[in-house]
């Protein structure tokens, strides 16, 4: 009888869940976006750290294919 009574006590939290009105997602925060989508530039801080930044040249990454020396699928 015990078990009865709790599996009819989990099915009706179960049905109680299902039915609960969802929670809303937006959140709201106190900061405001000064970049526009662009890159922020700050004046030097003479306090700051110095970083070295090696000076090797960008190349791109080659496909897959000329990678490995594969013909190209078509």
């Amino acid at each position: 009888m015990n078990h009865t009574r709790l599996a009819l006590c989990a099915y009706l939290a179960l049905g109680l869940a299902a039915c609960a009105q969802e929670q809303p997602t937006d959140y709201e925060t106190d900061v405001v976006d000064k970049s526009g989508g662009e890159l922020i530039v700050e004046d030097e801080d003479p306090n700051a750290v110095e970083v070295k930044v090696p000076e090797t040249k960008m190349t791109n990454v080659p496909d897959e294919a000329q990678a490995t020396g594969a013909p190209e699928a078509q």
